[in-house]
């Protein structure tokens, strides 16, 4: 039997997926899972009728692959990584390539880098995105690691990952070490935030105006024909369509309002903090969904807090072409954020990031795809020293030009009492970062005055400490 040129390592629906992936791309491929049954139930299933082999025997699969062998992961971040690391290294020989293709914790690529380098082993750590379609029909594909070995799977990765646009395929060579792993972990909180924006958008809109998840379904499919056209907005407009086939109500009505997260987004908030990159978009978005959990509370505050019981009386129209314009606006500011923080970890961890190419392998398969990307991704190619996106001319203008909507709709939503922090953060930060001056004179002296913190002045150089009292 002929060997197979790469070997998939876990048979769940994104490892099964992306084997046929593989497959269909024209390379020989085994698939290996733990239990003979369920390798059994996948070849007579999905991979009916392909030519993907399967083992639930590493032993096996290891003498099964053409030579450098190579491996992808694709079982649960954590432990079993390291479990199945562990034991395949009994079968694996100098050369060969590991390739985890979870949602690993960054760190832990970077750690499991060095000591497969020590055992002459070559590792990728990458990141995978677009979910089971995207594994089956093109995901985007962040890989970072080992050069070497980037050159050897090249031509399987650039075979199955998405197209954009122009028919570049969305993946590239991120960095050494942890740096695919990182950028996937950027653009999970980058996610988060898209996903807060959008849902605070449709808080207001519904509770302001009344609008009904068809008229919803309506405005967001329109959005998606202009500049938030993006895969987001595009399934948002599918979800308020669908019917619950048991009440005939709208399904989105019918959810329990309390968000779930796997980490990454948090991961993105805690690692913003210990490079120093502000990040409040992101980090907001992942505070809402912890304060989504607090369902019963809420509830119980629904009762004995009083708000505003006013309600929106002003053009419908107005505040829908606001709320679209404020949308917009925090996109960008949520991309602006997740690019600075990727700017700044790129020099911390020396990962060499290449923005423009992060962009560019985003504009399809994976998430956050979106219309905008192509914009983001020129910027950078015009400008890789560009220290915040907010300062390229297109979306200096793009964000300008929306203010008096942006701000109309928060104004609207504090009024009415309706929670926006996410939209929030975004003006703030848009404020702040076009602030020559913000009140941290005022926090530098009260460091000084209680703690002998000391401070600097503006009129002359050196270090200064004053007896306040």
């Amino acid at each position: 039997m002929k060997k197979a040129v790469i070997a998939v390592a876990g048979i769940g629906v994104m490892g099964g997926n992306l084997a046929r992936n593989i497959e269909r791309n024209g390379f020989p491929v085994i698939s290996y899972g733990r239990n003979p049954d369920k390798v059994r139930a996948f070849l007579e299933g999905p991979a009916a009728g392909t030519t993907i082999q399967g083992t639930s025997s590493l032993e096996e699969l290891a003498a099964m692959l053409e030579k450098p062998r190579r491996i992808i992961l694709l079982v649960t971040a954590g432990g079993a990584v390291d479990d199945i690391i562990k034991n395949l290294k009994l079968y694996l020989e100098t050369g060969d390539i590991l390739i985890d293709g979870g949602n690993s914790h960054f760190m832990d690529s970077e750690r499991r880098s060095q000591e497969l380098a020590t055992a002459g082993l070559r590792f990728v750590g990458m990141g995978v995105s677009g979910g089971e379609t995207g594994a089956l029909w093109g995901p985007s594909l962040m890989p970072g690691g080992s050069w070497e070995a980037w050159e050897s799977l090249a031509p399987i990765l650039r075979a199955i990952a998405a197209k954009a646009p122009d028919g570049e395929p969305c993946v590239a060579y991120i960095g050494p070490r942890g740096a695919g792993h990182y950028v996937k972990m950027v653009h999970n909180g980058i996610e988060y935030g898209d996903m807060q924006l959008i849902a605070e958008v449709y808080d207001l809109l519904q509770r302001a105006l009344g609008l009904q998840a068809s008229e919803l379904a309506e405005i967001f499919a329109e959005w998606n024909e202009g500049i938030l056209q993006s895969y987001l907005i595009e399934i948002t407009a599918d979800i308020f369509r669908k019917i619950d086939p048991d009440t005939g109500k709208p399904l989105v009505e019918l959810i329990l309002d309390e968000a779930e997260q796997k980490g990454t987004g948090k991961w993105t908030s805690q690692n913003a903090l210990d490079v120093g990159a502000p990040v409040p978009t992101l980090s907001l978005a992942v505070e809402s969904r912890i304060l989504s959990s607090l369902k019963a509370e809420r509830v119980q505050a629904a009762r004995l807090l009083r708000g505003p019981q006013t309600r929106y009386h002003g053009s419908a129209k107005r505040l829908i072409e606001a709320a679209r314009d404020a949308l917009y606006a925090s996109k960008v500011v949520s991309y602006a954020q997740g690019m600075a923080l990727l700017r700044m970890a790129s020099n911390e961890y020396g990962y060499n990031l290449k923005l423009d190419e992060i962009a560019a392998i985003w504009r399809a398969g994976c998430i956050i795809r979106a219309a905008l990307l192509g914009d983001i991704m020129n910027a950078y190619r015009s400008n890789p020293a560009l220290p915040n996106l907010l300062l390229d001319p297109t979306f200096r203008h793009a964000v300008e030009s929306r203010q008096a909507g942006w701000r109309f709709v928060l104004q609207t939503a504090i009024g009415l009492g309706v929670p926006m922090p996410a939209t929030a953060a975004s003006l703030a930060y848009f404020d702040a970062y076009r602030s020559a001056r913000l009140p941290a004179n005022l926090t530098q002296a009260q460091r000084d005055y209680f703690g002998a913190h000391t401070y600097r002045r503006i009129d002359r150089e050196g270090i200064f400490h004053t007896e306040w009292e």
